[in-house]
């Protein structure tokens, strides 16, 4: 049988276009999901919007927009990147959907509420608004939110709280013994440092004169979900919570969650919490990938260097971006992005390297009208090569090291310059049985590097898989290649 896989990207928030950072995300939730779909999983992979909150109706009155048509129009600049990165995304949540989504975060609240970890009290407490949450006095740093940088408002008001004290001592058994992964390490040991003082209870709703975009509260027509239940549940309403049992159980636990650092400790203190009290299983991992920065400074708008995906991606194509951010941005760190720096891995890794290796391969193997692939066998090297590039991959991927998953597979090309170069077939005859028996394995170690490829660059990928023919009696025909990446001046 095969194995399920079930992989999520966090939900974008819909106040602002997308922005490389989250083009970063999706493509490696994709990487992954192509990976189990080529082990021959059931594969799952789902993205999505998180379309309520007091911002999104600010940033709609401002320009005189319902916040439904204003998140209307920012769904469809998400949803379009499927297109535009060359995603192979299942589904799509958006959290104003309410046939969907609503049915799913309605019956949540109503389990924690059932389980008693629901309890309405008044609260003081620091707010940041570009946040949308309240943050604690060591949170700050020099009395500023550490990521918007401005100073949160004090507020009071009366919400329903959800007991997520009761669930720390469990969360943190749960990391430690590696039930719940956290990758890379330092996440996970920045998690267990935050929890190691005792996670406290959450505000879990807003007053609805403050908070009217959202889902109402079940059974109090005065308070709005907060984010909490209200956007984190997304990862069960869209395969069935509350709307389709047999669905839900066929696709939950998520085997991966992937996300970005700044929403760790919603990811993996709060939201397994919320599992807890609703006796679901938790996800399985969560991989925790850093921020991409622009000439060594963090993407801000005040400083206008946010990078937009579309704009990259119809600049250089969907596969060179793919490549770009999976080799060039290290999985489990921060990462500095240049256009500069892109046209150095075009010109190098793409143009000379893999398309190279494609033209040349398939420019020599076209002068055959056929290659006979009956009782031959690979090049023994060729297959040892071939061998340890897959073994790498599933290694590297399993540590959630995708730059070294793309060295790896790049590996395999060098691997096939140094034969090609080594046993020089452009100086045999067509007729000479060395020519054929050196196509037969550049032709069967091409389509090896592409198979491999194909989980970076698809396009290109399924160019090469196309020119390359297997008929009857194992005959190869071969198609010659036009340039793949054409070099940048």
């Amino acid at each position: 049988m095969k194995e399920k896989f079930y992989v999520t990207t966090s939900i974008a928030y819909t106040n602002a276009k997308p922005h490389i950072g989250y083009a970063l995300e999706l493509i490696q939730a994709d990487f992954l999901a192509r990976l189990h779909r080529r082990y021959g999983d059931r594969v799952l992979f789902l993205t999505g919007t998180d379309e309520h909150g007091s911002k999104i109706a600010r940033s709609a009155a401002a320009k005189n927009q319902t916040p439904q048509v204003f998140v209307n129009g920012l769904a469809k600049e998400f949803k379009g990147l499927r297109k535009a990165l060359d995603l192979s995304n299942d589904d799509f949540i958006r959290t104003s959907d309410k046939k969907r989504h609503h049915p799913g975060a309605v019956a949540l609240w109503k389990k924690l509420e059932a389980k008693g970890d629901l309890y309405p009290q008044s609260y003081k407490g620091l707010y940041c608004s570009g946040c949308e949450a309240f943050i604690t006095e060591k949170d700050l740093v020099g009395g500023l939110c550490p990521i918007h940088k401005k100073a949160p408002e004090e507020v009071e008001e009366k919400n329903w709280f959800f007991r997520l004290s009761r669930y720390s001592s469990q969360i943190e058994a749960l990391i430690k013994s590696g039930q719940l992964e956290i990758r890379p390490e330092s996440r996970r040991n920045e998690i267990l440092s935050l929890i190691k003082s005792g996670l406290e209870d959450v505000s879990f709703s807003r007053p609805k004169e403050k908070v009217e975009w959202g889902i109402p509260v079940p059974g109090d027509s005065t308070q709005t979900m907060y984010v909490w239940c209200d956007a984190l549940s997304n990862y069960i309403s869209a395969i069935g919570y509350g709307r389709d049992e047999i669905e839900f159980r066929k696709w939950w636990p998520a085997d991966i969650h992937v996300i970005g650092k700044d929403i760790l400790r919603f990811h993996a203190g709060i939201w397994p919490g919320m599992l807890l009290s609703a006796d679901l299983p938790l996800p399985k991992k969560i991989f925790v990938h850093g921020f991409i920065n622009v000439g060594g400074e963090k993407m801000s708008k005040s400083l206008g260097n946010v990078v937009d995906p579309y704009e990259a991606a119809g600049k250089y194509g969907s596969d060179a971006l793919r490549y770009y951010l999976l080799r060039e941005i290290p999985s489990d760190e921060d990462g500095d992005f240049g256009f500069e720096k892109i046209e150095d891995r075009y010109n190098g890794d793409l143009a000379n390297g893999f398309g190279n290796f494609a033209s040349r391969v398939t420019t020599l193997a076209a002068r055959l009208p056929k290659i006979s692939g009956k009782e031959r066998k690979l090049d023994q090297s060729l297959e040892q090569n071939i061998i340890e590039a897959e073994k790498n991959v599933a290694f590297y991927a399993s540590q959630f090291k995708l730059h070294e998953v793309v060295r790896s597979i790049w590996d395999l090309v060098k691997d096939g310059d140094v034969y090609l170069n080594a046993s020089r077939p452009w100086e045999l005859k067509e007729d000479d049985p060395r020519f054929e028996a050196i196509m037969f394995n550049l032709v069967s170690l091409l389509e090896s590097v592409a198979g491999l490829a194909s989980l970076v660059i698809p396009q290109a990928a399924s160019k090469v898989a196309a020119s390359i023919k297997h008929g009857a009696g194992q005959a190869i025909r071969v198609k010659k290649l036009s340039p793949l990446f054409p070099k940048i001046s």
